[in-house]
């Protein structure tokens, strides 16, 4: 079996209809025409709008996979029509939704349910915009009580090592990886973000790194860290040179097509080599994006330069890092809890 940069060639002459990610099939539903639009024209609609009012590719994708469930619902139940929705419709499709199970037997998360409710609120609020209902059913919808968890935990330094360790940098696709898990560590960046990267993003003599179009569209300038930055010079001096494929284009990263990776690929990548290092941990991407923010805080970063590499709009969002980081706590515990400070006399 060929595996490594050997699979290359084998890879590169497969048909592109061969290498999978194709676009999905048509979802089925029912369009009408001009005069009578449907829910799942109306919805097109909705979603070409956002794309006018510059929202991102993901952003849209978000708000259509928020929408298909309930579109899907409705067309079940022959409810076509903006106007046959109802307020004790969209509860009842609440209801559906809490009963939902999984495969496996799983309800939805709380989360999870906001998320799809509140896309069906957005859209009925942009019907009622735009004159295709007179009244919004979905007004007064009462959302579930949103759970405030913890995220899990993030990885111990000796944990990420065996992490990065993983891929067989004998190899130019490992050495490829190496560099990639190298940097989601040091930066924190995400796999969305690191996909769009490109070589001028990348500033080897300052070691910084330049993220165009992150979440929400907004530019940020990161720090690389020089142990990252060596790995990705061994990248690019010895192995990119080997990806490329005709006008392979400026992307930093390429796969074995010599092509921009995919950010699912990506994603299922890391989470290849965290399953590999056999440390009893799952996750991605977004698990070295949180181990990066948690050893900076407990290394004494001031919380909003984590939110300034994280590329957090709300300081909010960074803060969850101040509750899971527990060493700080156990310090602070130490020093103040009166019956430690005893038995330290003692």
């Amino acid at each position: 079996m060929k595996t490594g940069f050997h699979a290359v060639r084998w890879m590169r002459e497969r048909a592109r209809d061969q290498r999978g990610g194709q676009e999905r099939p048509a979802d089925g539903f029912a369009r009408g025409g001009p005069s009578a639009p449907t829910l799942a024209a109306l919805a097109d609609d909705y979603l070409s709008r956002l794309r006018v009012l510059n929202h991102t590719a993901d952003a849209i994708e978000a708000r259509r996979f928020e929408l298909k469930p309930f579109l899907a619902w409705a067309h079940e139940r022959d409810l076509l029509r903006p106007a046959q929705i109802t307020r004790a419709i969209l509860e009842s499709y609440q209801r559906w939704l809490w009963n939902f199970r999984r495969p496996n037997g799983r309800p939805l998360g709380v989360g999870t349910q906001r998320q799809r409710l509140g896309g069906v609120m957005h859209f009925f609020s942009w019907l009622c915009r735009w004159n295709h209902l007179d009244a919004n059913p979905a007004a007064d919808l009462e959302m579930p009580r949103a759970e405030k968890r913890l995220p899990i935990p993030a990885l111990s330094a000796a944990e990420v090592e065996t992490v990065l360790a993983q891929p067989d940098i004998a190899d130019p696709l490992g050495l490829r990886d190496r560099a990639l898990l190298e940097l989601f560590y040091s930066t924190g960046i995400r796999r969305a973000e690191l996909v769009r990267l490109e070589l001028s993003d990348l500033q080897r003599e300052r070691r910084l790194l330049h993220i165009r179009l992150g979440k929400g569209r907004k530019d940020r300038v990161v720090p690389v860290g020089a142990r990252a930055l060596t790995w990705l010079q061994k990248y690019l001096d010895d192995v990119r040179p080997l990806l490329v494929v005709g006008a392979a284009g400026p992307a930093l990263f390429l796969t074995g097509y010599g092509e921009p990776f995919n950010a699912d690929a990506l994603g299922r990548k890391v989470t290849g080599y965290i399953e590999r290092a056999g440390i009893g941990r799952k996750g991605g991407a977004h698990l070295l994006r949180h181990t990066c923010a948690t050893h900076l805080l407990e290394g004494g970063a001031d919380i909003r330069y984590i939110q300034q590499l994280l590329g957090h709009e709300k300081l909010e969002t960074t803060a969850i890092y101040t509750e899971v980081s527990i060493l700080q706590l156990q310090a602070v515990h130490a020093r103040c809890h009166p019956a430690e400070r005893a038995n330290r006399v003692g």
